[in-house]
């Protein structure tokens, strides 16, 4: 399994790359031809300006993974709640402003270098978000992962509701650190509360697959800890 599993986590360093390759270069020259400000600056200005900058590219690193073909299978491990929404909201929203940019920016001169103009940039980066959009309804299938505690149900209906807002897919639940071994009068407790929020889920999300992932003693770490999650995911 080892062999055939490939890990990678995308930070601002990576996500500026992402931007330079792409992007950056090209708009920094349009905007620094009238304006002087250093390339750093100006990836702060633009960041700022776009908050949803980082998510945008990251949501695209993710679908070249997908099309180059090399992987079989991708694993996302998404931020939390707040978070994830707001990145999965982030394509729709640079479709919006940048369908009003060509109004904003038209005026702005080409490149002396790349000679294409602001407006050409644009609607690469329209395109661009528009493919991150159909990805991420068509492509990519999301597994909510809760745990049996009150706080925690009563907040799903609400999360596959704003999933379901955006059109996205969710075909798999799992409940994370459920009592399995009940060996003390604690863990005996605990499992019995956990019984009541188990059943809930299996009965207000009966067209999802639920898998109940165990309360491991040990923190998962290690190649060996990680085939016993992959056990009790996958059976």
């Amino acid at each position: 399994m080892a062999e055939s599993l490939y890990i990678s986590e995308l930070g601002l360093p990576e996500v500026k790359e992402l931007w330079n390759r792409k992007f950056g270069r090209e708009v920094y020259e349009v905007f620094s031809s009238f304006v002087t400000i250093e390339y750093e600056e100006f990836l702060g200005f633009m960041t700022s300006l776009l908050p949803g900058l980082a998510e945008e590219f990251m949501v695209d690193y993710i679908r070249e993974l997908a099309d180059s073909g090399d992987y079989p299978n991708l694993i996302w491990d998404s931020a939390p709640l707040g978070q994830t929404l707001s990145l999965l909201e982030t394509p729709a929203m640079m479709v919006k402003h940048l369908n009003m940019a060509p109004r904003i920016y038209s005026r702005l001169r080409r490149g002396s270098k790349t000679r294409e103009s602001i407006l050409g940039i644009i609607k690469r980066w329209r395109n661009l978000s528009k493919e991150s959009v159909d990805f991420l309804c068509k492509r990519v299938e999301f597994s909510l992962v809760t745990i049996p505690e009150a706080l925690a149900v009563q907040q799903l209906d609400g999360i596959c509701a704003e999933l379901g807002r955006f059109g996205f897919k969710v075909n798999q639940m799992v409940i994370n650190n459920v009592v399995k071994s009940a060996d003390s009068d604690f863990l005996r407790e605990k499992a019995r509360g956990q019984e009541r929020y188990i059943s809930q889920l299996r009965s207000r999300f009966a067209n999802l697959r639920i898998v109940e992932l165990p309360l491991f003693s040990n923190e998962i770490k290690g190649i060996e800890r990680l085939k016993l999650v992959t056990n009790a995911l996958f059976g």
